[in-house]
């Protein structure tokens, strides 16, 4: 989601500046900057299984200062390791603009409710796609912290969906296959004008 996090209507990830206000110059260089410091589709990593971590070191906690950093100029409310070509299973997210930056490492969904519900989503990896998703409302995710502590989180919601979008991303899924194929093909129509498929 782009500048209004209390409308599901909008995309997941703010992909193509289409927020409903005008972005001031600074904030749009910011964004336009972190944008080519994230993996764009066609990358072969966006489609590889990222790997557990074992280091939780000094090096892991910058990647994930990087990866906030990045997210949060990017207009996202996820990313996750991939997405900045680490093969490396951690996601930061934040769904509430005014909240922390949250950090999931080695995430596991351990839960996920029958009751579902399909929401428009967007990829930061994948500018102007917009596809509709189906996907559990709520999830249990057992996980680490930065420091390497065990972490239960329960999520409802836009939370959940983040989540399930972002370890996805883990896994080598992207939200291009789990669209339906009628959405698909013309997300893949736009992705070819930009030259990435």
């Amino acid at each position: 989601m782009a500048c209004d996090h209390d409308h599901p209507e909008q995309p997941l990830e703010a992909d193509d500046g289409r927020p409903d206000v005008a972005l001031d110059p600074e904030t749009l260089a910011r964004r336009e900057a972190a944008l080519r410091q994230i993996v764009q589709f066609g990358d072969p990593v966006l489609k590889s299984r990222a790997l557990p971590v074992s280091d939780f070191d000094g090096a892991l906690h910058d990647e994930l200062e990087r990866m906030g950093r990045l997210m949060s100029d990017a207009l996202g409310i996820g990313l996750a390791g991939n997405q900045v070509g680490l093969l490396k299973r951690l996601l930061v997210y934040r769904v509430d603009e005014d909240g922390p930056v949250q950090v999931l490492v080695n995430p596991e969904l351990e839960w996920s409710s029958k009751e579902t519900e399909v929401l428009e989503e967007g990829c930061l990896s994948l500018p102007r796609v917009h596809v509709d998703i189906e996907r559990p409302l709520h999830v249990r995710v057992r996980a680490r912290d930065a420091a390497g502590e065990e972490v239960l989180v329960e999520a409802s919601g836009l939370e959940a969906r983040v989540i399930q979008h972002e370890v996805d991303h883990l896994d080598g899924i992207l939200i291009l296959d789990r669209a339906p194929r009628d959405q698909r093909r013309e997300a893949m129509r736009a992705l070819r004008e930009l030259d990435l498929a």
